[in-house]
């Protein structure tokens, strides 16, 4: 048995070949898991608990399976779905856990996040992050319709992908800085992630020990997964 993890599906009825996939993958190889983590941006967009999007229903429905059948599922807020919140948790039995998370696994402690805290270069979407986090803006938020929700979160979503294509790449990658810092604060070797869409296992050095940082890749051409169990652990693609 292992334990799964994964990032970034950015589900949306606008690729529903993603959806599928996620689908077959909770029925078949998570269904085996001793857990699955999702490390942020399950959805596309988010726009709270009360979203009557009818392309979520499987997917929420699917997850409560999976915790129904005794597999643990944890969930963590990513950039694009930070409004997950007790309803998701009941109606589909994950939990979500702080954005940062430490976790033993195969005897090994690991760091979790979603990534986007790492990225400290990008300094306008940090200004933004904390604008959307803080309470009083999200309450605001919820408070408006579902039709208004979905129209200030269809234009960010544009404004978004506008303000990416303008960025030098490297701006939108992590701080070697601020990933070091996660290391030393937490007490961990190795890092997992997303938000990047960047998959790889990076082999590091922080204060003279070494550390491994493994990104976990977007769902949007195939599925992006990390493997651990008692071999180690291994990124594959579905």
């Amino acid at each position: 048995m292992a334990t799964l993890f994964v990032s970034d599906l950015h589900l949306d009825a606008d690729r529903p070949a993603s959806i599928d996939l996620f689908l077959r993958f909770l029925q078949s190889e998570a269904k085996h898991a001793d857990a699955l983590f999702i490390l942020g941006d399950l959805f596309e967009a988010w726009i709270g608990d009360d979203d009557d999007n009818p392309s979520f229903a499987p997917v929420l429905e699917a997850l409560s399976r999976l915790t129904d059948a005794g597999v643990p599922c944890f969930a963590m807020h990513g950039n694009r779905d930070f409004l997950l919140g007790d309803r998701f948790e009941s109606s589909t039995g994950c939990r979500l856990l702080d954005e940062w998370h430490v976790a033993e696994i195969a005897g090994e402690r690991a760091l979790m996040t979603h990534g986007d805290l790492l990225c400290t270069d990008d300094v306008p979407y940090q200004d933004l992050r904390k604008t959307v986090r803080n309470q009083a803006w999200q309450t605001q938020f919820l408070a408006k319709s579902l039709a208004e929700r979905r129209a200030i979160a269809a234009d960010l979503r544009q404004r978004s992908r506008t303000e990416t294509a303008a960025k030098p790449a490297e701006i939108m990658d992590v701080n070697a800085d601020t990933v070091a810092d996660a290391f030393r604060k937490h007490g961990t070797r190795i890092l997992i992630h997303g938000h990047t869409h960047r998959p790889a296992i990076h082999a590091l050095t922080v204060d003279d020990a070494p550390v491994t940082r493994v990104v976990l890749g977007a769902w949007y051409a195939g599925g992006s997964v990390l493997r651990w169990d008692a071999d180690g652990y291994r990124l594959e693609t579905l």
